[in-house]
């Protein structure tokens, strides 16, 4: 994915109004008045917040007689998702050394008496 795309795509996707566009839209194509229906702003809002995801890629509008319905275009999406993913190795490695260190350190901070209760019994003689 080219740079510009992906930060278009990110760009769109830090509204919560443009979320829960394409959320609605992954339910099916809608209008510009359906789309509107569940915000408190204008049908002009609403095309703007359009303009956003369109220009990212993640919105195409059809054209059905006098309907001029919104679609979803998933493939930037799967491309941001797959350019995440890159960094999951990472972050997986990260958490497992932070997962070590807090035993780590729950181990050395056990008191004497706990560790020795943890221990098999020892003869005393």
């Amino acid at each position: 994915m080219g740079t510009e795309l992906l930060d278009a795509t990110f760009a769109a996707l830090a509204d919560p109004t443009r979320r829960a566009i394409l959320a609605r839209l992954a339910a099916g194509e809608a209008t510009v008045t359906e789309l509107a229906a569940p915000f408190a702003m204008s049908q002009p809002a609403i095309s703007k917040h359009l303009k956003v995801l369109e220009r990212a890629g993640l919105v195409s509008r059809g054209r059905d007689a006098q309907r001029r319905p919104c679609r979803l275009e998933a493939r930037p999406l799967r491309e941001a998702t797959a350019w995440l993913a890159d960094y999951r190795g990472y972050w997986a490695e990260s958490y497992q050394r932070l997962d070590a260190l807090l035993g780590e350190l729950q181990a050395a901070d056990q008191p004497d008496s706990a560790r020795r209760r943890s221990r098999p019994n020892e003869s005393h003689g």
